[in-house]
């Protein structure tokens, strides 16, 4: 089965009369989908690591296994810390597979294929992307009665989730999704943060459409 959608979401947090905003954008492109769900199979979600000084956020990585089970206790995602424990070394920053044909070769290692037996794992999803804060605007003063100003920045987020099929050993999909919105703080007196919930949004978007890719009830 072949499917691929863009969709597009707002999503504001507001406080008094100030809202922070958020865009979010997401492209699904999946083969071969599950049409029962993946039954008493596992999944587990890792964040790309491409050298010391990348990775992609481990509270993303969570916040997207978190929004499938959730959503339906019935899948079963494995902690992202624990695999890595239980397969180490190989798939640390250097090691890690890179492309799907590398899955046969990582399955030679007889330790490797006995883990993964026993986790009965079906897929892997590899997230790739950030949330970075853009340029902000306004100014503050502080003294002993209090702050007064204003001040505004960004935030945007992109994240891509590739899906390998372990049993196939092959690609079987990805979503991209974007997100950005503007982040507030008036101050009188007390300063009053309004976070746009930018990762939130991006994590939601992913969530979802991987829902629908492992679920058989989405």
């Amino acid at each position: 089965m072949n499917a691929s959608f863009i969709s597009m979401l707002t999503v504001c947090a507001s406080l008094s009369l100030t809202a922070a905003c958020v865009t979010s954008t997401v492209d699904e492109m999946t083969f071969n989908e599950p049409t029962e769900g993946i039954g008493d199979s596992s999944v587990v979600i890792l964040g790309r690591r491409h050298s010391s000084d990348y990775e992609t956020e481990p509270d993303f990585v969570a916040c997207v296994g978190d929004h499938i089970t959730s959503h339906d206790g019935s899948i079963r995602v494995i902690d992202e810390l624990e695999f890595l424990n239980a397969l180490y070394p190989w798939f640390e920053p250097r090691t890690a597979p890179l492309y799907p044909d590398n899955i046969e070769q990582l399955l030679q290692q007889q330790p490797v294929a006995e883990k993964m037996l026993a986790l009965k794992l079906e897929y892997l999803i590899w997230l790739d992307g950030s949330t970075v804060r853009t340029e902000g605007a306004g100014s503050m003063a502080c003294s002993f009665n209090g702050c007064f100003g204003f001040g505004t920045w960004g935030h945007d987020a992109n994240y891509e989730a590739t899906i390998w099929d372990f049993t196939d050993q092959t690609e079987v999909g990805q979503v991209n999704t974007s997100a950005s919105g503007q982040s507030y703080m008036p101050a009188v007196i007390i300063p009053i943060p309004i976070i746009a919930p930018v990762q939130g949004a991006a994590c939601d978007g992913i969530g979802d459409q991987l829902l629908e890719f492992l679920s058989s009830e989405y």
